[in-house]
């Protein structure tokens, strides 16, 4: 049976939702980063659906969505440093990465003595949240590996008929998912880049590393080799570095327009350049041209400076085999 799709600003959908979730189900919920796939924190067999539904595989931890900076204490320690953070960047796309309280049930940290945990902006968001009274583990809401789902259709098209309420609350803004900061350690490590830049957290932190090998097991969410990957092959080219061949369907994925010839398709990001446009429409454009039947996807390559760096890391991630 296929999900209803609700209004998420209207309160009797959100108090709906928030019913679901405390009962164990799940419900797909905008954030401003991408749709998430909800379920109780607190509920091991609930945490476990998401595994489930998604084909999600169980050494890659959550996040813990709450409602501010206080309920995070519940679930995680806090430094000095972690609390300076939260009330420059939360609510918003920064999730923090700090030692976990015994609150947390392991299935949600994949095991691991640390917890994931990030305060949305979107308003629907804190409000399913603060309806359920419970913290909601919510990785985004597709299967494991695709790409990432910026609009409700996209999750309907599929987990409509595997999940049990799809609130829509319009396009995610940011349209990335957030950045992934480590305080675990004696120096800030940036696990994955998103919404919040480096060059932000930087100038308030001072150095940070960047994670780029996750080792024997990922620490984070989205630092897995191969990732947010469209079903056609994708490769990276710059301008003049590949031409589609006779007979070939092949889709490309532009910052700003350019003259090409021979792409069956072609999906411009921002005739501006403007990188916040161009994240905010990425995910679309590849689920657009990933919908064409075409043979190939080329993407020209981001300045990796600022939400640039988080475009190119999915890329890569996608363009991996």
């Amino acid at each position: 049976m296929m999900a209803r799709i609700a209004d998420a600003s209207d309160p009797d959908a959100v108090r709906e939702a928030a019913r679901i979730l405390r009962r164990g189900g799940l419900v797909a919920f905008p954030t401003e980063t991408v749709y998430g796939l909800g379920a109780d924190a607190l509920n091991p067999l609930a945490v476990a659906r998401i595994f489930e539904v998604k084909g999600r595989p169980r050494l890659d931890p959550l996040i813990v969505h709450v409602a501010d900076a206080e309920d995070a204490a519940l679930y995680g320690v806090f430094s000095d440093r972690a609390r300076a953070l939260a009330p420059r960047f939360w609510p918003g796309p920064l999730t923090l990465v700090v030692p976990k309280t015994p609150r947390v049930p392991d299935i949600v940290t994949a095991g691991l003595e640390t917890v994931a945990i990030r305060v949305p902006s979107h308003p629907a968001a804190l409000a399913l949240i603060r309806a359920a009274g419970r913290p909601v583990a919510a990785p985004s809401a597709n299967p494991f590996g695709y790409v990432s789902p910026t609009e409700a259709s996209h999750v309907a098209a599929q987990l409509g008929g595997r999940i049990d309420l799809i609130l829509d609350g319009g396009a995610s803004s940011v349209g990335v998912e957030s950045t992934i900061l480590s305080l675990a350690g004696p120096n800030p490590a940036l696990l994955r880049a998103g919404g919040v830049t480096l060059e932000d957290l930087s100038a308030l932190l001072g150095p940070v590393e960047v994670s780029t090998d996750p080792g024997a097991r990922p620490q984070a969410p989205g630092q897995l080799r191969r990732h947010y990957a469209t079903r056609t092959p994708l490769e990276i080219a710059e301008a003049g570095a590949f031409s589609p061949s006779a007979g070939e369907k092949a889709g490309l994925l532009s910052l700003r327009p350019e003259e090409v010839r021979g792409y069956a398709a072609v999906e411009v990001l921002s005739p501006t350049g403007d990188m916040r446009e161009a994240a905010a429409r990425f995910f679309g454009a590849l689920r657009r041209l990933d919908g064409m039947a075409l043979d190939r996807i080329v993407a020209r390559p981001f300045p990796e400076t600022g939400l640039g760096r988080a475009l190119m890391d999915r890329l890569r991630r996608a363009a991996a085999r």
